[in-house]
């Protein structure tokens, strides 16, 4: 199994295509095909914030329905999901982003992404279990415990990362560093935290680099395990990389 699996893209269309560009791949189709047997992979928040979210959102669904790539649902996913079945939903966090330029299209238009991004979501696994139990690829991680289990708190954690329930003062989830006692033998792939740099460590790798917040877009290639970026266009927003707060998991003892 040979995969480039691709961090949080958050509307960040021209830097997706860029990025699939440098990987190899080739968009005479409208979507990026690899001339060899490479496929893409997704860690989910493809939309909010960034400009194109809907061009994501339209390539993404062509590319799994074309048994191109896989893809697993993210926070900002989940949420978009709610929206669309008309659940009262806080447009906010970067939602609005993403409405605001659904509410652009006439009718039949939004009838079609509407269909697209649900049919997608409902398909995709809460995380993908990959390469005969090798590789998971989960939107903000997974405890070693929890793969192959699928309840609520597994949800959360695979959504949110390991949160506590508080909240930092820009409301923010308060989160462990799961990752850092983290004994599994897969190798766990996610994004959702952004940092400045891909972080490794005992086999996980948080592939969020922060391109909407004007980092870069990066891809972990697999099972090669090495890295390709693109900068971001978008401004650089330092604040917004912030890192798994320490300083909980020691006074928890996780």
């Amino acid at each position: 199994m040979k995969l480039d699996i691709i961090g949080d893209i958050h509307g960040c269309y021209e830097e997706f295509k860029l990025l699939t560009e440098k990987l190899g791949y080739i968009w005479n189709q409208g979507y990026p095909q690899h001339p060899g047997e490479r496929k893409l992979a997704f860690v989910g928040d493809l939309t909010d914030r960034g400009p194109a979210s809907l061009a994501v959102i339209e390539t993404v669904y062509l590319l799994v329905k074309s048994d191109l790539a896989y893809y697993v649902p993210g926070n900002h996913c989940d949420k978009l999901y709610r929206f669309f079945l008309g659940r009262n939903v806080k447009i906010a966090h970067g939602l609005e982003t993403t409405v605001a330029e659904w509410e652009q299209l006439n009718k039949k238009e939004q009838q079609k992404i509407k269909r697209m991004f649900r049919e997608l979501y409902e398909n995709a696994p809460l995380y993908h279990i990959l390469d005969e139990q090798k590789l998971v690829i989960a939107h903000a991680g997974i405890r070693e415990d929890y793969i192959g289990q699928y309840h609520s708190k597994v949800k959360t954690f695979a959504l949110y990362g390991d949160i506590t329930g508080e909240a930092h003062a820009d409301g923010s989830p308060v989160r462990r560093d799961w990752a850092k006692h983290y004994n599994g033998k897969p190798i766990i792939v996610y994004g959702h935290t952004p940092v400045r740099n891909v972080r490794e460590i005992h086999r996980t790798y948080n592939i969020d680099t922060g391109a909407v917040f004007g980092g870069k877009l990066t891809a972990l290639k697999y099972p090669e395990l090495t890295i390709e970026s693109v900068p971001s266009s978008m401004p650089f927003t330092p604040e917004k990389f912030r890192t798994f707060d320490v300083e909980v998991v020691e006074k928890n003892g996780r």
